[in-house]
């Protein structure tokens, strides 16, 4: 009787998914009170623009008031005690003088945009958190010991100690950091290492923490406790670099500080001083008011944030996440790329690439046809892009009979007459001069960086199937426009082996490789990098990309087969999946932070000119505050110009629609 498609349901074991509680925006209290801010502005707004008693509108901002800078005004205090000043204590005065002398909706105003960017803040970072526990829930939380006697039982991984033996059954996750006492198998390392295919394990090998087993089972040594184990310093990493990079501020914030103090000085000086040379009281605090309106940060703020906004609205509807206006000014500066191989610049899914047959008496079809034959009722990895192969080519797949697997060697089963098996190079050796062909080009393509896998027709070799990581038909474009944009040359930081990152190097145009990385080699190669000077800016989509992507200047993640922890990780996250989109956010965000730049002096410019006024003659306060909301209006308008889909078409410079280098293609 025919063997059926797939493999009985419980052939292999599918491990439960991990549940892992993500916060939700408005679990977090900042939000709700931002919110609530945001409500009562708009309520008072509303009471204002249609004529309502002024005690009512009054009442919505002063409320709005109290919603939104309660939190910042007590941070801001704790700062005084502490001996120093901040932003948000002088907003929160700033607002508070707006509405001393009748601006109570320009404080109002001051109020709701801090308290947004602060809940937008607190919510980042308890996402990162999030992820960091995600990471951890990789591990199972118990595994099974063996005991004296070969008796078996179930433990929590927290109590495993080194030289214990475990022994993980098909489908489970490895619960240690171990090597493989007997069995064999497949396991599938791509969130450790980043290697596209599952490598086979036997006797003698090293396997890792948190990786998936295939349809073998394995017995293991423990050879690290689970606070030791690699995945665990994997969350570690993010989590510091996370924390580090979370102190960074846009470039304005990053002067606050001295700004805050001349300002609050100046202030209490035009205050005192007019009364000591006789100046009636209500004028002297008329002027020190109108100079904290017209020296407040908002039009320096607007300056700011406007085009980084919009730059980051107008990338989202392209299908880029930027998460923050921190992210696009960081993305901005950026001076090199680095890329993950695997499912960055390929798709991290592997592929059929060449047939090489080993006798006259089978051509490249016929081979390909009984190895998917063989392969279809297969759960291996490598069985669907060999199956997928046989039918593209159009080749009728037959069914089977007698179908077995032999974990970590391979398959075999009866087509019609013939007993064909699939396997690995190890497997197939067999006397004859065709196993000499076959081991000769097995060892070609293994030196070229393919996964080779040998198929046998009555035990004798009949052909190699070459397997490799499909590229990205984009990459070479990406990795052109990266170096044009940059004026640097990318690099590659891959976990893969030496001789596939170097194959995929020279099709994409890379010169700079460093290759067989864990996680934790990534991350010292990008810190290496960052003590030359270089903003870097690492792509990848793997968990074991999470940690640089943290330690980056900026990460950029590919969110078609990204991992939670790596989207969560990143900075930004390229949604449609295509790696054009990198440089050109890259380029969209140059383009913001020239706007910035040039409104940052429009801005300096109001600001100084109606400061000298206030000081030497006597500027009227409408006359302040027009002049004051002006300069917010143009700096505004200016920044808002990157809302237009002309801003990305002239970022992207024609790269997404661009087409492989001459070569690049297989």
């Amino acid at each position: 009787m025919a063997v059926p498609t797939r493999t009985p349901a419980d052939s292999v074991r599918v491990p439960a998914p991990v549940t892992v509680r993500r916060t939700k925006l408005f679990d977090l209290p900042e939000t709700r009170w931002a919110a609530t801010a945001v409500v009562l502005f708009a309520a008072g707004v509303a009471a204002h623009l249609t004529g309502g008693p002024a005690w009512t509108w009054w009442g919505l901002y002063l409320a709005c008031y109290a919603a939104g800078g309660w939190e910042p005004a007590v941070a801001g205090l704790r700062a005084l005690r502490e001996r120093t000043l901040d932003v948000d204590l002088l907003m929160v005065a700033a607002a508070l003088g707006a509405a001393a002398i009748g601006q109570v909706a320009d404080g109002a105003l001051l109020i709701v945009i801090f308290a947004t960017s602060g809940a937008l803040e607190s919510f980042a970072s308890a996402r990162t958190e999030d992820s960091v526990r995600g990471l951890l829930d990789l591990t199972p939380d118990t595994a099974t010991r063996i005991t004296a006697g070969d008796a078996e039982e179930t433990v929590a991984v927290a109590d495993l100690e080194i030289g214990d033996t475990v022994v993980v059954r098909p489908g489970e996750r490895i619960p240690a950091d171990a090597t493989v006492l007997s069995g064999g198998s497949e396991v599938d390392q791509a969130t450790v290492t980043g290697e596209p295919l599952p490598v086979d394990r036997s006797a003698g090998d090293e396997v890792f923490a948190g990786t998936l087993n295939g349809t073998g089972a394995l017995w293991l040594r423990v050879d690290r406790r689970a606070r030791d184990s690699v995945v665990a310093r994997i969350a570690d990493l993010v989590e510091q670099a996370s924390r580090t990079k979370a102190r960074t501020q846009l470039f304005i914030e990053r002067i606050e500080q001295r700004y805050s103090v001349a300002m609050v000085a100046a202030t209490l000086a035009i205050f005192a001083v007019p009364l000591l040379f006789g100046e009636p009281l209500q004028r002297a605090l008329l002027r020190a008011m109108t100079f904290m309106i017209v020296a407040s940060p908002c039009a320096v703020v607007l300056a700011t944030m406007p085009p980084l906004l919009a730059a980051v609205a107008t990338a989202g509807r392209h299908g880029v996440l930027v998460k923050s206006a921190v992210v696009m000014e960081r993305l901005g500066t950026t001076d090199l790329l680095a890329f993950d191989k695997t499912g960055t610049l390929t798709r991290g899914t592997p592929e059929v690439v060449e047939i090489r047959c080993t006798t006259d008496s089978f051509d490249a079809d016929e081979v390909l046809r009984l190895a998917a034959a063989v392969e279809r009722p297969s759960e291996h990895p490598l069985a669907a892009p060999i199956v997928r192969a046989a039918r593209a080519r159009g080749l009728e797949v037959p069914a089977v009979d007698e179908f077995a697997a032999d974990p970590g060697r391979g398959v075999c089963a009866r087509v019609g007459d013939r007993r064909v098996a699939v396997g690995s190079p190890t497997a197939a050796a067999a006397p004859g001069a065709e196993t000499g062909t076959a081991a000769a080009e097995v060892a070609s393509l293994q030196a070229r960086g393919y996964t080779a896998v040998v198929v046998t027709c009555d035990h004798r070799p009949i052909g190699v199937l070459a397997l490799a990581d499909e590229m990205r038909p984009e990459a070479a474009a990406a990795v052109a426009a990266a170096r044009q944009l940059t004026g640097a040359n990318p690099i590659l930081l891959t976990g893969d082996n030496r001789v596939a990152a170097e194959r995929l190097s020279a099709r994409v145009g890379i010169t700079d490789i460093r290759a067989e990385l864990l996680p934790a080699d990534k991350v010292a190669a990008v810190r290496q990098l960052r003590g030359t000077g270089a903003a870097v800016t690492v792509v990848g989509d793997g968990v074991n990309d999470a940690p640089a992507l943290a330690a980056a200047h900026a990460g950029i993640a590919m969110g078609g087969a990204g991992s939670d922890l790596t989207l969560r990780t990143a900075d930004a996250v390229v949604v449609r999946d295509d790696l054009t989109a990198v440089p050109a956010v890259l380029a969209l965000a140059r383009r913001a932070r020239r706007i910035v730049i040039a409104n940052l002096v429009i801005a300096g410019s109001f600001i100084a000119v109606l400061v000298v006024w206030d000081l030497v003659g006597t500027l009227p306060l409408p006359l302040g505050v027009a002049g004051h909301e002006g300069s917010t209006i143009i700096v505004g308008l200016n920044g808002l110009r990157l809302l237009r889909d002309a801003a990305w078409r002239r970022a992207a410079g024609g790269h997404s629609n661009a087409r492989p280098a001459a070569g690049a293609t297989r």
